[in-house]
């Protein structure tokens, strides 16, 4: 039967009888051998829990030691001031908190009349600048012309002039000896006139003869008064040569500053053409004004607004803000032992605590200094009383490309960033 056991070996060689013995307390008194094969079983076992256990702490180890992890984490972005460039009455206001706008979005409007009116008054100035200096380069070739016939005409003038004065001279030369000339004849004709009246008083003479004495001696002194006037036409023809000559002279020397005439004239020309300039520099900063009143996005984001319809403006005031929810990034401040291994790059994990999500991301940079050192007062260590504390870096971590496109980690929030370091 399959319950009976087999005969026991007694001392003595043979073999003891087997017998069922029915009684409880038998079997209770009896204790099999343990069996070989049951022990090398658990020894076994134990073998092969011992190596999972070294196996998976050397795993977790490498695990554990693949990435660096802080909870000293927050969401960062560039906040983007939107303040007005120029002072103003608010007229619109497009949009409202937490609005989401596009980049190029009209938000705000300011009263553009009083800038309409800068812009025609300089479109005016502009307008009569042009106009004058247009004049003025046109007078530059003129002047330049002018001077050259001037300068030209002049010195024919003192030739002419010189050449006068000789003539004039040469004329009172003349009259000067047809003046000697008919002062002898008269002295002649008067001392035969008293001849002639001595000898007619005598009845010695005819008295006809006396009369053509006489009639010749009021010709002479009438000759010599004619001499005397031509001597003094040709003295005036002399002084009035001279007068010319010294006028053609002057004539000569401002006729020689045409030079400095032309190049006057072309100063005034460039002066009018920088006026120009400046009159067209005036326009486009009246029109830019125009333009300033009408305040765009500068970025896509989320609108935070302190401005209102009515509201006096001044340039430089900040009117609202916009938070580019598409550009946020993590900044994650690691503790200094944790740099180690961390490098540009990186693979990173970062865990949201406001959503519990996951999203991909990687190391974009490493700041260049402790973030103590980037505060109004950092710290001083060379005071003698010195605590070593371990300092932690800012990293950048920056999100892998449509992670966030539902924008659900915005700037401020507290993330839990792991970056893999293999």
């Amino acid at each position: 039967m399959a319950d009976e056991k087999p005969p026991r070996s007694v001392p003595g060689g043979g073999h003891e009888e087997s017998s069922v013995d029915p009684s409880p307390l038998a079997d209770a008194r009896y204790t099999p051998p343990a069996r070989p094969n049951t022990k090398r079983r658990r020894n076994i076992v134990i073998l092969i829990v011992v190596l999972l256990v070294i196996v998976g702490g050397v795993f977790l180890w490498r695990y554990l030691s693949s990435y660096e992890s802080t909870d000293d984490a927050q969401a960062d972005v560039h906040l983007y001031p939107v303040s007005a460039r120029i002072s103003g009455y608010v007229i619109k206001v497009n949009v409202d908190d937490n609005q989401w706008v596009e980049k190029g979005a009209l938000l705000v409007e300011i009263d553009p009349k009083d800038y309409e009116v800068a812009v025609a008054q300089a479109q005016a100035n502009l307008a009569n600048a042009v106009a004058t200096a247009q004049s003025l380069n046109i007078t530059v070739p003129i002047t330049s012309v002018n001077s050259s016939s001037q300068l030209e005409s002049t010195a024919s003038d003192i030739e002419n002039t010189k050449a006068g004065v000789i003539a004039a001279q040469r004329q009172l030369t003349a009259a000067h000896a047809q003046l000697e000339q008919v002062e002898a004849n008269d002295v002649k004709v008067q001392d035969d006139l008293r001849r002639y009246k001595q000898l007619v008083d005598k009845k010695e003479v005819a008295e006809q003869i006396y009369d053509q004495a006489l009639a010749a001696a009021r010709s002479s002194t009438a000759a010599v008064a004619a001499a005397h006037a031509n001597e003094s036409a040709a003295q005036q023809f002399v002084e009035q040569a001279l007068s010319r000559q010294v006028q053609a002279d002057a004539n000569h020397r401002y006729a020689e500053t045409g030079p400095q005439q032309v190049s006057s004239s072309q100063a005034r020309a460039r002066a009018a053409v920088a006026d120009v300039e400046q009159k067209r520099a005036l326009l486009e900063q009246a029109q830019l004004n125009l333009d300033y009143t009408k305040i765009v996005a500068p970025v896509s984001g989320e609108v935070n607004k302190t401005v209102v319809v009515g509201l006096n403006v001044q340039a430089g005031q900040q009117l609202l803000t916009v938070v580019p929810l598409d550009e946020v990034w993590v900044t994650a401040n690691f503790k200094e032992t944790q740099l180690k291994h961390m490098q540009v790059g990186q693979k990173a994990d970062i865990h949201i605590d406001s959503t519990g999500r996951t999203l991909k991301g990687h190391v974009d940079s490493i700041a260049g200094a402790t973030g103590p050192l980037f505060s109004l007062l950092p710290p001083e260590n060379a005071t003698g009383n010195y605590v070593k504390i371990v300092q932690r870096i800012p990293v950048k971590i920056v999100l892998e490309p449509g992670e966030n496109h539902e924008r659900q980690l915005r700037p401020g929030m507290n993330v839990v960033p792991d970056v893999y370091l293999k």
